[in-house]
């Protein structure tokens, strides 16, 4: 599958089943949100029905920055790898002002993980995994040229009418979710606006295929000699093709920037006259920061770019939106599944609102930071990054985009408070961090086990727990099917586990220091890999009474 051209595949047309069909989830939008939602929910064992009114893969680069934590998620969807190995991994960064150095970040310095930083990829390769791993499972439906058209909302079902070569039909869902981009033929059949900020720059986007021995790096010039007054942003892709992105400013012409002729000057003043290359793909781009005021509307949930959008530094568009899906997926399941109330979705949507706000916030800061707007904004980004070279104080202040990372959920209502002491690092609402384990004698990696359920993680340094503690665990998992009991052992303790539970050894005790649990501790994870709720002892009615809350039932 390596070898297939994903920009030139074509899908043939099927009809849907419609009539008194109906739906448990009706996606529209197949791209990389709609399909992580889609692979997502049917792993938890809905039916889904995905559609979308194109019947190619998206062409040119595109979305190409992918985060480690959006490879974690795609590592439980069953693509992680693929993903990765057809990837150019990296982790560090450098700054360049007027052709000199400032600035080397790393943003991954800390061994024991398994997936890198970043990986840069094209996004016709992204949505040719998914794509691939999405038509396999059978509990998804694609339909491609179906094309939403309009939108009914009931109490309790969805009603769409869509066109397809056969003519217009309609088909009814429990559920719809819109991950239907930027544009959102569903946001507007609501009569729904995103708000916010609009950009007046425009940039140019270059893949050009050709062999370099630059360092797999995220470069950042600004005002360089090759392109004095402006920004250019190289990175590196797969198939020896790199992405080069020149500001142009917002009186450019978008039809006469995008011609060879204006586009192979610049980039032979970046890579020298004697280097050979090949365009690839050309664009341009706006961009803005805004987004939708809720992300529900009774039963149509908004998830990735037609919810939110921001502009492209930090490489939070495509990496929010994946983790979008990777929250209301579990939710939903447990909600459609008769097991956590309608109200559980309210939580999707305040918690991926409040994401969306600091994505908009960090990408703003960035613009203005790339792109400033005065004769003062552009002094100040000018002094800092003079000063960058030599002074850590300025690094900090330096931005060429706040790169993206996960949201941490402080204020949630699924979070169970903490009572007793913990550092601040990991908080309720917090991503649970990786770490390298032993399980059945063989290296493995701690986010495997948690694998889309609850898991309730009982770390074991100095002691195993008592017999009347691992009999009211096992009770606790008897009763509730969608949580998971593992004892996160020591080495000292590995060599005597106890029987009839499940246990991984914390072989270098990397997860003892990054969950605070050196002198034991107790974590309730939700099954979007996010922390629900952590003790300093097995507490078994106080878990209880957490996982009630994080499905939304009661407050703890």
């Amino acid at each position: 599958m390596g070898d297939i051209d994903y920009q030139a595949l074509e899908f043939d047309y099927r009809p849907s089943a419609q009539g008194n069909t109906r739906h448990p989830v009706l996606i529209v939008g197949a791209g990389p949100v709609g399909l992580s939602l889609a692979l997502d929910l049917a792993q938890r064992g809905l039916k889904v029905l995905l559609i979308d009114d194109d019947y190619r893969l998206s062409t040119g680069s595109r979305a190409i920055c992918f985060a480690k934590r959006t490879l974690d998620i795609w590592d439980r969807l069953g693509v992680g790898e693929r993903m990765v190995q057809k990837g150019i991994s990296w982790n560090v960064g450098r700054v360049f002002f007027q052709g000199e150095e400032v600035w080397r970040f790393d943003l991954l310095p800390e061994q024991g993980h398994r997936r890198p930083a970043f990986i840069n990829l094209q996004q016709y390769y992204c949505e040719g995994f998914l794509y691939e791993q999405a038509a396999s499972h059978p509990g998804i439906e694609l339909r491609w040229k179906h094309k939403a058209v309009a939108v009914q909302s009931h109490g309790d079902h969805v009603v769409v009418d869509v066109d397809t070569p056969d003519g217009r039909c309609t088909l009814t869902a429990d559920w719809l979710l819109a991950c239907d981009g930027a544009r959102s033929p569903v946001r507007k059949m609501l009569g729904q606006e995103s708000h916010g900020r609009i950009f007046r720059d425009r940039f140019l986007i270059a893949d050009i295929r050709m062999q370099a021995d630059f360092p797999t790096e995220r470069w950042f010039w600004f005002d360089p000699p090759f392109h004095p007054g402006q920004s250019v942003l190289l990175h590196s892709q797969p198939d020896n093709v790199w992405r080069i992105d020149f500001q142009l400013g917002w009186d450019a012409d978008p039809v006469e920037e995008v011609k060879p002729e204006n586009v192979i000057p610049r980039i032979r003043a970046l890579l020298g006259s004697d280097t050979e290359f090949e365009l690839e793909w050309v664009s341009i781009y706006t961009f803005a920061c805004e987004r939708m005021d809720q992300f529900r509307h009774g039963r149509i949930v908004f998830a990735g770019d037609s919810a939110h959008r921001v502009s492209p530094f930090g490489a939070r568009g495509a990496n929010s939106g994946v983790q979008d899906a990777d929250n209301l997926g579990w939710k939903l399941a447990l909600v459609s599944q008769g097991r956590a109330p309608d109200t559980l979705i309210d939580t999707y949507a305040a918690e991926r609102e409040h994401a969306a706000d600091e994505n908009i916030l960090n990408s703003s800061r960035s613009t203005d930071f790339i792109t400033p707007k005065s004769e003062m904004s552009l002094l100040f980004r000018n002094t800092v990054l003079q000063l960058a070279k030599h002074d850590d104080f300025a690094r900090k202040l330096v931005n060429s985009g706040r790169l993206s990372t996960p949201t941490t959920y402080t204020r949630s209502p699924l979070n169970t408070p903490d009572s007793d002491r913990f550092s601040t690092e990991l908080p309720p609402g917090a991503v649970a961090p990786d770490g390298p384990i032993t399980v059945n004698g063989q290296h493995g990696w701690w986010l495997d086990q948690l694998d889309g359920q609850f898991v309730a993680a009982v770390f074991c340094n100095a002691q195993l727990p008592g017999d009347s503690a691992q009999d009211a665990l096992a009770q606790l998992q008897a009763r509730e099917p969608g949580l998971k009991v593992v004892l996160v052992l020591s080495p000292g303790l590995a060599h005597r586990p106890p029987a009839g539970m499940a246990w991984v050894e914390d072989h270098q005790m990397t997860l003892a220091r990054r969950y605070d649990a050196i002198d034991d501790a107790c974590y309730l994870i939700r099954p979007d890999q996010h922390v629900a709720a952590r003790w300093r002892h097995i507490d078994v009615p106080r878990i209880a009474a957490a996982l009630r809350r994080a499905c939304g039932q009661e407050a703890a």
